[in-house]
């Protein structure tokens, strides 16, 4: 659903597509990772992916929402942070699959 969200919101002109491709590069790129090193056994999710969840699905609802051109800037920093988290977990996930 986020990676529809995010991908509808740049066709449209609503986000920029660095954003979308850094949130589905990072999806995919665990995706593979998990599939890779599940017979070692599985990585649980971390506090800070279901952070990372929680910022993204908001920070792509809130480029959805006709807000104000004031609330542009809240916005922004909002999904810095998701993007921020998105990265930072990633590098978490390929770390732990290194370590396993």
């Amino acid at each position: 659903m986020l990676a529809t969200a995010a991908i509808g919101s740049s066709l449209l002109g609503m986000m920029s597509w660095w954003i979308t491709a850094v949130l589905l590069i990072r999806e995919v790129a665990v995706t593979l990772l998990r599939f890779a090193v599940i017979k070692n056994g599985v990585i649980p999710a971390s506090k800070g992916a279901k952070r990372k969840t929680f910022f993204q699905s908001f920070g792509v609802g809130f480029y959805i929402l006709p807000l104000p051109t004031w609330l542009h800037l809240p916005r922004d920093i909002f999904m810095a942070y998701a993007i921020y988290l998105t990265i930072t977990t990633g590098i978490d996930y390929f770390r732990k699959a290194l370590n396993k």
